[in-house]
């Protein structure tokens, strides 16, 4: 098979080219990414020397280049990571977020229109059916569940999802989506919260926790996640929308404590600071068909992920280096 990883250097499509590859040696990999502040070209230094891998600098928002990409590898799958992620950045500036997670994604669409591309895999994520209360036990959100962003980065995602729709009901271009809740693991950027926690706790620095810290959030090991969309790219119907979740919901504030103990930290360390606008609370995942269809149950427990994590990032303390760490 011959892939088109887009955003292949950021922290979920590096580890999916690492693990795709390890377990289809026979695999054709192409990487496209345009290296923004939180990709790293370091995390594929395992495979960026195997002739079956392929990375090329470009951005999906650059029509020419992937047009360029389309004619030269002609990929059978195209699997898009590419997005602009971090909530807090769209909320100071969603241009960016616009023209990566809705533009981008439409000059992918375009071009596998025109070269037959056999699946695009459109990368979602759980947070375009919007938050529910934190006590909420009644709504959970499955793939029929209206989409309600609360935020101009999960507004785009959700746009985006909804133009991956319209491409397979107007053209009947084969495509796929995936909704994750939220990932950790190695080779995160250090703007999202676990690996601040580990760099603050690290240098004995305070740690920023919005609001009270009773936000709830589901995570999954990104192995996980990556196996899941093996799966799916593999057992996946055309047109459908498969969740992909775990059962490890915690509060903001056990997520970090759980840091601080493997550490052996304080947890004097957590201050909690002025919450942002419109954070959602919860967000229940309803991942059942994907368990039932595809045959997907994540393996990692919290507690093994969340120390595996520990320990990578303490193994590569110059993964960090000179990248900015969010304090407020």
């Amino acid at each position: 098979m011959n892939i088109l990883v887009t955003g292949g250097a950021g922290f979920i499509g590096s580890n999916f080219i690492l693990h795709i590859m390890k377990k289809n040696p026979d695999y054709k990999v192409v990487c496209l990414d345009c290296l923004t502040y939180a990709a790293d070209i370091n995390s594929l230094s395992q495979v960026i020397n195997n002739p079956a891998f392929k990375f090329i600098k470009a951005d999906i928002r650059d029509k020419a280049a992937v047009e360029k990409i389309f004619s030269e590898y002609k990929p059978d799958s195209v699997i898009n990571f590419a997005a602009e992620t971090h909530v807090d950045r769209s909320i100071t500036d969603s241009s960016v977020f616009v023209d990566t997670n809705i533009k981008g994604v439409q000059i992918l669409l375009e071009a596998c229109r025109r070269y037959s591309t056999k699946r695009f895999h459109q990368i979602s994520t759980d947070e375009v059916y919007g938050g529910v209360d934190s006590k909420s036990t009644d709504i959970v959100f499955n793939e029929k569940s209206p989409l309600n962003p609360s935020n101009p980065y999960a507004a785009t995602k959700a746009a985006a999802d909804l133009l991956t729709l319209s491409f397979s009901k107007t053209y009947g271009l084969p495509v796929i989506i995936s909704r994750c809740c939220n990932n950790y693991g190695p080779r995160q950027h250090s703007e999202k919260l676990i690996p601040l926690v580990i760099s603050n706790a690290v240098q004995n620095k305070k740690i920023p926790v919005y609001g009270t810290g009773e936000n709830i959030r589901n995570w999954i090991y990104v192995k996980d996640h990556c196996e899941a969309l093996e799966m799916i790219i593999n057992k996946g119907k055309t047109g459908e929308i498969y969740n992909i979740g775990s059962r490890n919901e915690l509060k903001n504030t056990d997520t970090v404590k759980s840091v601080l103990d493997i550490l052996q930290k304080p947890y004097s360390l957590i201050e909690y600071t002025k919450d942002r606008p419109s954070h959602d609370e919860k967000y229940p995942l309803d991942f059942s068909k994907t368990e039932n269809e595809i045959g997907f149950t994540p393996a990692t427990s919290f507690a093994t992920g969340i120390r595996k994590t520990v320990e990578w990032y303490l193994n590569n303390k110059d993964f960090s280096k000179n990248k900015k760490y969010r304090t407020d």
